[in-house]
């Protein structure tokens, strides 16, 4: 007797008319057919922009290498800058680069391809990387916020707390924290079930488009990477929100309307990154996926991926008077060499 829901020629399960495939990354089960690789399809329904988009990313690209690598050189160089905001500046600036790095130039590629095909494991590889970088981009804004608020609300004992100890310790646990975070939320991604085709309309292997393809029991993986999510992008927004409530109260607090304009000057750097890479983050993770329109999740992804890596030296740079003067001091030695 056949099996309710199954094909009797392949004794493959059936969801729908399509066949689930599990996909292992290595081998599959009895006669499954294994799914060897993904097709990004994004921005392949304009060809004819082809062109001036690639011309487009790639100039952001080459201005998120130069500004971040060029703020951290700046901040190495000049000991005005030696101090625990600047040097966790410094690492937000190094992870803006390997983040971009891990989706911009296959974006590119496949600009000129015209799509583009990645095996199971540089999927993978890709979600992995991105979700590590991107996970340490959030705690280290979460560091920042912490940061500004030992230097207004406890100024006097700000030194005896942000030392280097201590400053390399918050650190090395927003790496270990968003290293233990990407592996969960990788194993837990891509021990999903696949069904029909693996065209993923999206500029890399982000998960919002891979749990599109997902099929079968997949409960307790969604599960694991909504905890997850919710660890690391709220958790990251109440530490930030918290820290700026205690510095409005503090600057409230101030006798003269100098202290409080020169005050908060020193946050809203800070304040606007963290508006930019938390509200795109937001929408594109802590929304529902029904009826999300695939163009705007793409223009999305440009922004968090591409343009916000770009803009982040730009407005560390315009709205800090120690990092202008700096910039001003290296461009006047670099003339007199």
């Amino acid at each position: 007797m056949e099996k309710k829901g199954q094909n009797p020629d392949t004794d493959i399960p059936m969801v729908g008319k399509s066949p689930c495939v599990r996909i292992t990354g290595i081998t599959a089960e009895m006669n499954l057919t294994l799914v060897t690789e993904f097709f990004l399809i994004a921005f392949t329904e304009y060809p004819e922009w082809a062109l001036p988009l690639f011309l487009l990313f790639l100039f952001m690209y080459l201005i998120t290498l130069l500004g971040n690598l060029g703020m951290i050189i700046l901040i190495r160089l000049d000991h005005r800058l030696h101090i625990p905001m600047y040097f966790l500046l410094s690492h937000l600036s190094f992870m803006d680069i390997c983040y971009s790095s891990v989706t911009v130039p296959q974006m590119l590629a496949m600009l000129l391809e015209h799509g583009a095909a990645l095996s199971y494991t540089r999927c993978a590889i890709q979600f992995f990387l991105f979700t590590f970088f991107g996970s340490i981009d959030c705690y280290l804004l979460a560091l920042m916020a912490y940061d500004r608020y030992l230097a207004v609300c406890q100024p006097l004992l700000y030194v005896t707390i942000m030392t280097q100890q201590t400053r390399l310790s918050l650190v090395t646990g927003a790496y270990v924290a968003g290293l233990f975070s990407a592996l969960v939320r990788t194993v837990s991604a891509f021990t999903l079930s696949f069904c029909g085709a693996n065209e993923i309309d999206f500029i890399f292997c982000d998960l919002p488009p891979l749990l599109k393809l997902a099929c079968g029991e997949s409960y307790t993986q969604e599960v694991v990477i909504v905890v997850f999510a919710i660890f690391v992008i709220p958790a990251s927004m109440v530490v930030i929100l918290v820290s700026y409530l205690f510095i409005i109260v503090a600057i409230v607090r101030m006798p003269s309307a100098g202290s409080r304009a020169k005050t908060f000057s020193t946050c809203t750097s800070h304040l606007t990154a963290v508006s930019l890479f938390f509200g795109t983050l937001i929408f594109m993770y802590l929304r529902g996926n029904s009826g999300q329109s695939s163009e705007k999740n793409q223009v999305v992804s440009v922004l968090y991926t591409g343009v916000i890596p770009m803009l982040n030296p730009l407005i560390y740079s315009l709205r800090n008077k120690e990092v202008k003067e700096a910039l001003r001091k290296f461009l006047n030695r670099v003339k007199l060499s």
